[in-house]
């Protein structure tokens, strides 16, 4: 066998996501993608949908919020994911190790090393059987630590949030807090313990072993500072998780770039990998993959990224590489899907996009209507 090339990898991670072969266990499928970015849970309900054989968003929500197979919490960067909850002792310990090594508290903290720990126990407390908004949780928490977690002192949005919040990553990071289901408006948050209630600490060393060879498999090969980025990790604390994984990670040469990946990992893809796909914003595949010249060729860097930035946009893919740009609009049942593909499609792919859309539709529960046009709105619209 020769020399892997970026084909290949692009051929090995569209199976790894799922997307070459859909699968039916939702925690099998999000734990092969280390995640679903869920800032937005339409598109997470829409990037987990394109990975299950004829689910839509209701197949999702069962998954988070009756089976419990799936919790909603902050994960890689700090931002909102859906991760396998068998999993997530694993995932906190790994998270946790990463903050450290971050050193994220700024100079003068609002919050005490001590102050900290007393709120993740706190949390587990106050939440261990019952969902909270964030108002009612910042007055339980003020009730039992004292009226220091209260304090309006955080600004965020031309307001004053209580002084805990600002411990809301670390708080989900040690196990303590997750998201419960939303009560109207209002996000609420519990314990994961609710749904893992026997559940030991995980050894830190295997637990960061777990997320970085899952990376390595979804994402790989990748380099340190690719996992860095991706985790939002230091990149010095990066390359010393790589030296230390020893047999468990092996260099690997594609097209002149020296990788790693998972040591002995050269399985292939059996099934071929789909030839257009419509990924929503934050799609873990957009967001993950590397280098970016590579996943995003010539002109669909400027079209497809913001300022280097991934997932900001939803984004066409054909043979696995970005080549253009979407962007759906509701109205009732109806939903209008523009796809702006940078190089003239022919007649058989813009056939596939409309396949697409119509898969995307089917999984929000509304009747697409695609057109290709121009997409005129920005990042995050």
């Amino acid at each position: 066998m020769g020399a892997p090339t970026w084909q290949d990898m692009t051929a090995r991670r569209l199976w790894r996501h799922a997307l070459t072969s859909p699968g039916t266990s939702a925690a099998d499928v999000v734990g092969a993608m280390c995640g679903v970015h869920a800032q937005v849970m339409p598109a997470a309900e829409v990037s987990l949908g394109l990975r299950l054989e004829d689910a839509d968003r209701t197949h999702v929500r069962a998954a988070l919020w009756e089976t419990h197979e799936l919790v909603k919490t902050f994960g890689p960067r700090g931002t909102v994911h859906l991760l396998p909850t068998r999993e997530l002792p694993l995932w906190t310990a790994a998270l946790s190790a990463a903050q450290r090594a971050g050193n994220p508290s700024p100079k003068g903290a609002l919050l005490t090393p001590e102050q900290t720990d007393e709120l993740v126990e706190a949390s587990a407390a106050v939440l261990a059987d019952t969902e909270m908004t964030v108002d009612e949780l910042t007055e339980a928490l003020a009730e039992r630590v004292g009226s220091w977690a209260a304090d309006p002192v955080m600004d965020a949005f031309q307001a004053k949030w209580p002084r805990w919040r600002q411990a809301t990553h670390t708080l989900a990071n040690r196990g303590s807090l997750c998201f419960g289901p939303m009560r109207g408006r209002k996000v609420t948050y519990t314990s994961p313990r609710r749904w893992l209630p026997d559940t030991a600490p995980a050894d830190t060393e295997r637990a960061l072993a777990h997320v970085l060879t899952g990376y390595l498999r979804a994402y790989g090969p990748a380099t340190p500072q690719h996992f860095a980025q991706w985790l939002s990790a230091p990149r010095r604390w990066a390359v010393e998780l790589f030296a230390s994984m020893g047999g468990l990670v092996e260099p690997v040469e594609v097209e002149g770039a020296t990788l790693y990946q998972v040591a002995g990992d050269a399985a292939a893809p059996p099934a071929p990998a789909p030839e257009v796909l419509l990924l929503p914003y934050f799609d873990a595949y957009t967001v993950g993959c590397h280098p970016r010249d590579v996943v995003f060729p010539g002109p669909a860097r400027r079209r497809a990224l913001a300022r280097g930035q991934a997932g900001t946009h939803p984004v066409l893919f054909v043979d696995g590489l970005a080549a253009g740009v979407w962007h759906q609009r509701r109205s009732g049942r109806h939903l209008d899907i523009t796809v702006e593909a940078l190089a003239p499609l022919p007649p058989a792919r813009r056939d596939a996009v409309a396949e697409q859309a119509e898969r995307v539709g089917r999984i929000l529960q509304a009747s697409p209507r695609p057109a290709f046009d121009t997409v005129t709105v920005g990042p995050h619209a």
